[in-house]
């Protein structure tokens, strides 16, 4: 969930894109992920040497077991705290509550159209997205999907007195597939697309820091979210309008 607000620039040329909420999410996510990654590839691929030298580095099948179930807990909560997070602050936004994650957020099925157009070489008008790009968006909800497919097939195998009170076994063991092939799909997705898409592609490299600080250029707004660059401008061309009018309105009085 996004604060739009908190977009103001803190000098001329660099906005605070991540609050600390959205940074400590994302540790919470990709940290986790690459012990799940490192611990869960050995298990799948058991018979191949360097699965058995990673094995040993974590001491053996258990300490596989035990970190990757350790992380998968760690993704959970980190999900939790991010879905209370947002459903505190679509609480306290509930007057004018905007969600620029969804895919109809406005404006981008325009820049979805733009972005297109713009890569064909049908058109020279650089695509204008707003809070989130449709890269950024399907690489949010992927994290749900994940979780659907990947975290809740390893409860079901992490809890198997429970699964097969409920679940047949041709069930149980078609979701076990799924967990290992998603998994693998989810890695090969995060080091390919999620990693060139902000860290590799020459606007970033050697990476976009975000991540680290929250903070982006006025450069790179404008180029990844033209149509939020707009709207803080304008937000902030009003403030200052305020700020101006207040002010003489001031010294008139005072002047009276």
């Amino acid at each position: 969930m996004a604060d739009i607000n908190a977009g103001f620039p803190q000098s001329k040329s660099v906005y605070q894109r991540w609050n600390i909420h959205h940074r400590l999410v994302h540790f919470g996510i990709y940290a986790p992920f690459i012990v799940c990654a490192l611990t869960g590839l050995p298990i799948k691929f058991h018979h191949k040497a360097w699965a058995q030298s990673i094995a040993s580095f974590f001491g053996g099948g258990d300490g596989l077991l035990f970190w990757h179930l350790l992380a998968g807990v760690l993704i959970f909560v980190t999900c939790f705290y991010h879905l209370g997070y947002s459903l505190i602050w679509a609480i306290k936004h509930r007057h004018n509550l905007t969600i620029p994650m969804l895919p109809w957020a406005k404006g981008t099925w325009t820049a979805l159209k733009q972005y297109f157009a713009y890569q064909l070489g049908k058109s020279d008008e650089h695509p204008k997205f707003g809070r989130y790009q449709w890269k950024e968006m399907l690489d949010y909800w992927a994290v749900f999907w994940g979780m659907f497919m990947i975290g809740g097939s390893g409860l079901l195998m992490w809890f198997p007195e429970f699964t097969f009170q409920y679940f047949p076994k041709w069930f149980v063991d078609a979701y076990r597939w799924a967990h290992s092939d998603e998994a693998v799909l989810a890695v090969v997705f995060i080091f390919t697309w999620h990693f060139y898409n902000v860290h590799f592609q020459p606007d970033f490299f050697p990476m976009s820091w975000v991540w680290w600080d929250g903070k982006i250029t006025t450069e790179v707004m404008e180029l990844e979210h033209g149509l939020e660059l707009e709207m803080l401008e304008e937000q902030q061309d009003d403030i200052h309008g305020r700020g101006t009018t207040a002010s003489q309105n001031n010294k008139f009085s005072n002047s009276g």
